[in-house]
């Protein structure tokens, strides 16, 4: 049987034929861009909170307003799916459900981010360019975020031994097992970093895995990589002019174990806090929030911060 040709005309009614028979029924069944009822909404200055509003909230709250445009498929399954991951990892109507020190850390890793332009999205600007902080905003967010005074207070007493026969404590260990170490202080230092958390200043440290696998461009990290981040509080300046950090604040671990920390994404989070090591959380949870906070702005780099670019 002899094939039809079709003119261009035709070819393109045809085309547009079947994207309708695709395109209609995939608009039934849209994922529904509601929201939720607000639980307790974060409470901010006036000036900080309409920056958020503007720039945050169509995806971190529950009072999102997508645009006509968002709501049509398939467009609509993508930000369906951003606005429940985002809520999920932040959620600034359902803020008291972050403990008091955990909102001010996420307060500061939000303006990091608006910082280093890994949020908003850059895609999403590209549709939603009302959405962009200016300068003069960041500023005001970066002034708000150094008021916080929860990186300032630190634990600055002496180690007290355990018992009156004078033994050295028992070694720290977080709540999900992993134990304190001070081998780090012989590893390599992957980077040095400050931040506008209160001025704090950190180093970063590797073990030999970890550090080949920066120099190999490996991802995801190999298992049996381990990262070490120390922490000093506000920054100070002598009479010389010479920056000093403050007083010690805490470690913080990361070690990767794929099948052991599969829940949050193959890393295995702990935090030892003031010259005591106090290991932080009142739950396992906290490796939630720990992990939250790095899908939210790191994902690509295998969920680590302060990766040498060189």
């Amino acid at each position: 049987m002899k094939r039809t040709k079709l003119n261009p005309i035709q070819r393109m009614i045809v085309i547009i034929g079947v994207a309708m028979i695709i395109f209609v029924p995939l608009q039934f069944s849209s994922p529904d861009l509601g929201n939720p009822a607000t639980k307790k909404e974060i409470s901010l200055p006036t000036e900080v909170k309409a920056i958020l509003e503007r720039a945050c909230y169509d995806c971190h709250s529950n009072r999102s307003q997508p645009e006509w445009f968002d709501r049509i498929a398939p467009v609509s399954y993508m930000v369906g799916h951003d606005i429940k991951e985002a809520r999920s990892r932040l959620n600034l109507s359902e803020w008291d459900r972050n403990p008091p020190a955990v909102q001010q850390l996420l307060l500061w890793e939000m303006v990091n981010a608006i910082e280093e332009k890994k949020m908003p999205l850059p895609r999403y600007l590209t549709i939603h360019p009302n959405a962009a902080v200016s300068p003069a905003e960041l500023a005001v967010l970066k002034q708000y975020v150094n008021t916080l005074p929860g990186r300032n207070m630190t634990d600055t007493s002496p180690i007290v031994r355990s018992d009156s026969n004078k033994r050295m404590p028992l070694v720290p260990v977080a709540l999900n097992g992993i134990h304190y170490f001070s081998d780090f202080k012989t590893w390599r230092i992957i980077s040095t970093t400050d931040k506008y958390d209160g001025g704090s200043m950190r180093v970063v440290y590797g073990n030999d895995l970890m550090v080949q696998a920066i120099k190999s461009k490996k991802l995801p990290f190999p298992d049996g990589a381990k990262i070490v981040k120390v922490v000093w509080g506000k920054q100070h300046e002598d009479k010389d002019g010479n920056i000093l950090p403050g007083n010690f604040q805490n470690v913080q671990i990361m070690i990767k174990d794929r099948k052991k920390y599969r829940s949050t994404e193959g890393w295995g989070f702990a935090k030892f806090d003031g010259l005591k090591l106090k290991p932080f959380g009142k739950s396992v949870a906290f490796a939630t929030t720990c992990i939250n906070c790095h899908r939210l702005l790191v994902s690509e780099s295998d969920f680590v911060f302060n990766i040498p670019t060189k």
